[in-house]
């Protein structure tokens, strides 16, 4: 760890937009200003909120509250439909605008960024002015319903809990001359990264609080972590800075949860066979063939199934939708009964089409490789056709009669789909 940089100046920016979806839907519809919104997956009295504005917030609405009881406790509350194509266009905008004030370093999530500060803005007075700047740009250039909490520190762990410090619209500075005393009013699962299992597991090492952890020595941290993770987190919640690892993408996926009127087996199918289209194009797209074909499928009762099956490596619609009938059928005899509530399908192995080794014998049986390109030939003239005339303009087979908007596109944590997935 002796590269690692000590906590002596603030290095990190990190920006959080408070209450993302309904701030969006509310900077959209000045209407909705002031009022408790909603998001939901889908206009449906059995689903639960995603989102839910300050203004709602205060009556203990949150991620994951059910319908019914938001409408209990808030009943004027204002529920919508979730477009997710609007909340990433509105990312890209954000980002835009925030990277005519600093560069951002890392998109943490939809609505998180970090930007490392130089050494003209690691003065605490120049990062205040640079946080002002960036937070009057969003209201001015995006949007007055675009607020966010900004938080500066050493390293961006401290700079990511400082801004939960003051919501929404806040600004906090942690220096490293403050630390420990202003994190030791915090509990243990109030710092991001520690999980209600994970405080258990520090508790039966007998660390209760945060001061508890903070005494640690760096390789006990480790220890009671179960791994490096937690001497890596141990040093950043110091305030030492260091270089992170990236990763490379390994699979693709889409799932969809159903609409009443497709809950039936045979409905949900098409739902499927929908999804794996989009999956395929999403890997013409990236130039990328996937080697596996994965389906799950959860039922009304909470029972589920899933399995994953090998594929020539491909990026065609035609070998995918083969895959998934294939795992369909083996679904069928243990769920065929009950009604679905989701479906989901993924692909995985995924490398260049210049890294894959193909089967010798299919390379050289020249009936083979006429069928691989006249599949791969018809899934790009779909592409061509889906881009120019709108988005299942051409399918492979029957669609589904009810299909949410953006079947299968979706903003999750960490996940921000492409502008072009909206149109697959």
């Amino acid at each position: 760890m002796s590269a690692l940089l000590p906590p002596t100046q603030l290095r990190w920016l990190f920006l959080d937009l408070n209450s993302y979806f309904a701030s969006v839907e509310q900077n959209d519809d000045p209407r909705l200003r002031g009022r408790p919104v909603a998001v939901l997956p889908l206009a449906s009295e059995s689903t639960c909120c995603i989102a839910a504005s300050y203004e709602a917030k205060a009556f203990g609405i949150k991620t994951g509250t059910p319908v019914w009881e938001a409408r209990q406790r808030c009943p004027g509350i204002v529920f919508i439909s979730g477009r997710h194509d609007r909340y990433v266009d509105y990312h890209h905008r954000i980002l835009e605008e925030i990277e005519r004030h600093i560069p951002v370093t890392d998109i943490c999530s939809i609505d998180e960024v970090a930007c490392r500060l130089d050494l003209s803005e690691q003065n605490e007075q120049v990062a205040r002015e640079l946080a002002a700047r960036i937070k009057q740009g969003l209201r001015e250039n995006i949007g007055p319903a675009i607020r966010c909490s900004i938080g500066l520190a050493p390293s961006k762990l401290l700079a990511k809990i400082a801004t939960d410090m003051q919501k929404p619209d806040g600004l906090v500075v942690l220096p490293p001359h403050e630390l420990p005393g202003r994190l030791l009013d915090l509990e243990l699962t109030d710092l991001p990264g520690i999980s209600s299992g994970m405080a258990v597991r520090l508790a039966r090492g007998g660390i209760f609080s945060v001061k508890a952890f903070w005494d640690l020595e760096p390789r006990h941290a480790r220890r009671l972590w179960g791994g490096v993770g937690g001497e890596r987190y141990w040093y950043a919640l110091h305030g030492y800075d260091f270089p992170e690892f990236g990763t490379t993408r390994s699979s693709l996926s889409h799932s969809q949860v159903l609409a009443p009127e497709v809950r039936e087996w045979h409905e949900a199918r098409l739902v499927a066979r929908r999804l794996t289209q989009k999956l395929a194009t999403r890997l013409r797209r990236l130039n990328m063939l996937a080697a596996r074909f994965g389906l799950s499928v959860r039922l009304e009762n909470g029972q589920g199934w899933a399995s994953e099956v090998p594929i020539a490596p491909t990026q065609d619609n035609f070998t995918a939708l083969a895959a998934l009938e294939d795992l369909w059928e083996q679904a069928g005899p243990q769920l065929r009964q009950p009604r679905l509530r989701k479906v989901g399908v993924w692909i995985s192995q995924l490398c260049a089409p210049d890294e894959v080794q193909r089967d010798l014998f299919d390379t050289i049986n020249p009936a083979v490789q006429k069928s691989q390109a006249r599949r791969q030939q018809l899934s790009t003239c779909m592409d061509t056709l889906n881009k120019k005339f709108g988005r299942d303009t051409v399918l492979v087979g029957l669609p589904a009669r009810k299909l949410a908007h953006y079947t299968g596109t979706k903003v999750a944590f960490t996940r921000i789909p492409d502008r072009e997935e909206f149109y697959e």
